[in-house]
């Protein structure tokens, strides 16, 4: 008999994955989970988050590249929920994006659904390719394609571990 596989991260497992921490951990919640195939991250638009302090006074508007960056964190979750990748000192890396285009403004108050799939990746690869939609209300908001690479402990010298904080 085999486990259901896990279809939601919390914030919890969230931050059990990535070393992101705040401010620049972008996404709180990642549900519809299919193993390295697909996920949805959700990310709260709160207008206490620190780049709207500039960007911009008056009206505040989401940084494009920080939804891009939720996307990113939204895939690795998702890889890393698949892999079993928690409390593993897990690192992903941009390699490339493309055909990023933004849509819509996201604005505080806005509730940013980050759809991921898998084009190019399996168990144990390095490099991945996702294709990634923000959108918000069903209104697309942002689109693009990008590429990481998976960076695991038993991949890196023994000389260079991760630094905790």
């Amino acid at each position: 008999m085999t486990a259901d596989p896990q279809t939601i991260a919390d914030i919890d497992l969230i931050q059990r994955i990535l070393p992101h921490r705040y401010p620049f951990l972008l996404v709180d919640r990642v549900r519809d989970i299919v193993p390295f195939k697909s996920a949805v991250g959700l990310k709260n638009v709160s207008i206490n988050e620190p780049h709207f302090q500039g960007h911009f006074p008056g009206m505040p508007i989401m940084p494009g590249v920080t939804i891009v960056e939720a996307m990113a964190q939204t895939a690795a979750v998702m890889v890393g929920v698949s892999a079993g990748l928690a409390d593993k000192e897990f690192l992903v890396y941009f390699m490339g994006i493309d055909s990023c285009k933004f849509r819509r403004k996201v604005v505080p108050g806005d509730v940013l659904e980050l759809h991921v799939t898998a084009t190019r990746g399996k168990p144990g690869a390095k490099v991945w390719k996702f294709d990634g939609r923000g959108e918000v209300g069903g209104e697309l908001a942002c689109e693009c394609s990008f590429t990481a690479m998976m960076d695991l402990p038993a991949d890196r010298p023994a000389d260079r571990p991760v630094e905790a904080g």
